[in-house]
């Protein structure tokens, strides 16, 4: 680091990096709920009964993926998107890497006579087809759900979160599903290209819902937060590029 002059000709000292309580604990739960949503949730489909709706089918994912942009408003309201974006990009790698191992895991051979080889391809074995779906997905929505956020906290004046975190969600969660799905499926041979839309839409509905649902507890933990961080960043002069950490 190239340290500036001061006018009596001394360097002056590098500004020091202000230190969170909570920002390190986001990040590793924000890392965990993605990992943990793109590895356990898709394997299983769920079908339940709702009132005024009837039998509705969908992945496990759905209740549970909705989390890391929950997660994401939370980073960007309190501590701007420059530090959002770092934890995006470790979220990013990490789902690589655990994308690379499943794949180096299921291809070992299996030792004669361990029964579950089968059953870990199922749940493992994910396409790569479907991998690079999901990580283009991720990072277009969660850096638009971001940016959104920011921009919308500027023009509000910090009023409205509510408005903020919903209207983030609505467009993040929208690039990822209209990603997702056209990326991973159209053309496949799993899913029928006419009911590609459908699943688009119908994920795009239920993870904003999950989003509305928790509004509630979003106030709460934004509020302990700034409290406790002294901390409410306002994105006045933010580089918003997303390839830089």
């Amino acid at each position: 680091m190239i340290k500036k002059p001061r006018s009596d000709g001394a360097a002056r000292p590098p500004a020091p990096q202000r230190s969170y309580r909570y920002y390190e604990l986001l990040m590793a739960g924000f890392v965990t709920v993605y990992l943990c949503s793109n590895l356990l949730g898709p394997a299983k489909a769920v079908q339940m009964q709702l009132p005024l709706v009837g039998t509705v089918t969908f992945g496990a994912a759905v209740l549970f993926f909705p989390l890391s942009y929950i997660f994401g408003d939370i980073l960007t309201e309190v501590y701007g998107y420059a530090k959002a974006r770092r934890v995006i990009w470790a979220g990013f790698g990490a789902m690589s890497f655990a994308a690379f191992m499943a794949w180096a895991v299921v291809q070992l051979p299996p030792a004669p006579g361990w029964p579950h080889q089968q059953a870990y391809e199922v749940a493992f074995g994910n396409a790569w087809r479907i991998v690079l779906a999901s990580l283009v997905a991720y990072f277009c929505g969660e850096f638009a759900n971001s940016f959104v956020l920011a921009r919308m906290k500027l023009m509000t004046r910090g009023r409205h979160l509510w408005a903020r975190t919903i209207g983030s969600t609505v467009v993040g969660e929208g690039i990822d599903s209209a990603l997702f799905y056209p990326l991973a499926f159209w053309n496949s041979g799993i899913i029928p290209n006419d009911l590609v839309p459908q699943l688009m839409l119908s994920q795009w509905i239920a993870k904003t819902l999950v989003e509305v649902a928790f509004t509630p507890v979003t106030y709460k933990v934004v509020g302990f937060l700034k409290r406790t961080e002294r901390e409410d960043w306002y994105d006045r002069d933010t580089d918003f590029t997303p390839f830089r950490l």
